[in-house]
């Protein structure tokens, strides 16, 4: 049997060892990075897989603060809790989040996924030397080389539909519109129109198939735009019920029933704001470290929708697709 001297040694090391192993555990110190998105943050679970790989544990060295918005007149309070809580980073999705988060702090390291030009919308200074406290991933900047695509599959097509900003005259407005007139560029060398149909937010989405319709349009782009994300497949389901031959920036555009999708390799963008993370939260200044651009594209047509529409997609397209939905 164990003494009493004994025993109260043993509960007495166990009572020590106890906090000493806490304080241990507790020795590291834990970073905390906010996350701003109108919608859930659709990077959350692939960035912190990401972090994972460099060190970055959630629970341990690291803490989530997520903040979704259900409208973009929600972000600016949503920035401003996220700066005083002193989190340590922000990431931001979208362009909305972006400014509402550069808005409330000219301290705190912010890095953003958008689908647009920074730079237009003065967010940085430039790709390659951002300033201030900004940098980040730019996954939309190809709306010229989405029009080429649709353009082969249909050859014949004259006149395409996008949706162009609405709503009152503000800075990210100005910035898409500034983004469009590249596209009437490409459209006018390709010998095709293009016509912009007002949606500002998502309530616009169900009457935008229809008034491109009533446009007598022969087909329909859809721009990488960060709050489309979210209702990709919805905007994929509704082009088919318009019987519109579409084109949108992410598979599940075409997995949803659109006749195309073009754009970014998904996630592609993870691993590289997970590396510029890692440089900020180890020292880096965000104004050193240039704004990123997808390298990786996927090609996918969905077969079953172009045999619904009575379409033929060209040989070439088809033996460059990386994915035929049949």
């Amino acid at each position: 049997m164990m003494d009493r001297r004994a025993f109260v040694i043993g509960v007495g090391s166990g009572l020590l060892a106890a906090p000493l192993a806490a304080e241990a555990e507790q020795g590291e110190r834990v970073y905390r990075i906010g996350l701003l998105s109108e919608g859930e943050h659709p990077l959350s679970k692939p960035l912190a897989d990401a972090l994972r790989e460099l060190g970055w544990v959630e629970g341990k060295n690291l803490k989530f603060e997520r903040r979704s918005a259900d409208g973009g007149d929600q972000l600016p309070s949503l920035a401003a809790e996220l700066v005083r809580l002193k989190v340590d980073l922000i990431l931001a999705n979208g362009t909305r989040a972006a400014r509402a988060a550069k808005e409330a702090s000219k301290a705190i390291p912010i890095v953003f996924n958008l689908g647009e030009d920074p730079v237009a919308n003065g967010l940085v200074a430039s790709f390659a030397r951002p300033g201030g406290n900004l940098t980040g991933f730019v996954v939309g900047l190809y709306d010229e080389k989405t029009l080429e695509v649709l353009k082969e599959a249909l050859p014949a097509l004259r006149r395409v539909a996008y949706p162009a900003p609405g709503g009152p005259d503000t800075a990210e407005r100005r910035a898409r519109a500034e983004r469009f007139a590249g596209l009437h560029a490409a459209a006018r060398a390709l010998g095709v129109e293009v016509q912009g149909i007002p949606v500002e937010g998502p309530s616009d989405l169900d009457g935008f198939f229809p008034a491109a319709r009533r446009a007598g349009v022969g087909a329909v782009l859809v721009a990488n735009i960060a709050w489309f994300r979210p209702y990709l497949e919805r905007i994929g389901a509704a082009s088919v019920k318009s019987r519109l031959p579409a084109i949108g920036y992410y598979r599940q555009f075409a997995e949803a029933g659109g006749l195309l999708s073009y754009g970014p390799t998904q996630f592609e963008n993870v691993p590289r704001l997970a590396a510029q993370i890692d440089k900020i939260l180890k020292g880096a200044k965000p104004a050193d470290l240039p704004v990123e651009q997808p390298t990786k594209f996927d090609l996918v047509i969905n077969l079953k929708t172009a045999k619904a529409l009575s379409l033929t997609i060209p040989p070439s397209l088809l033996g460059r697709a990386d994915e035929v939905i049949q």
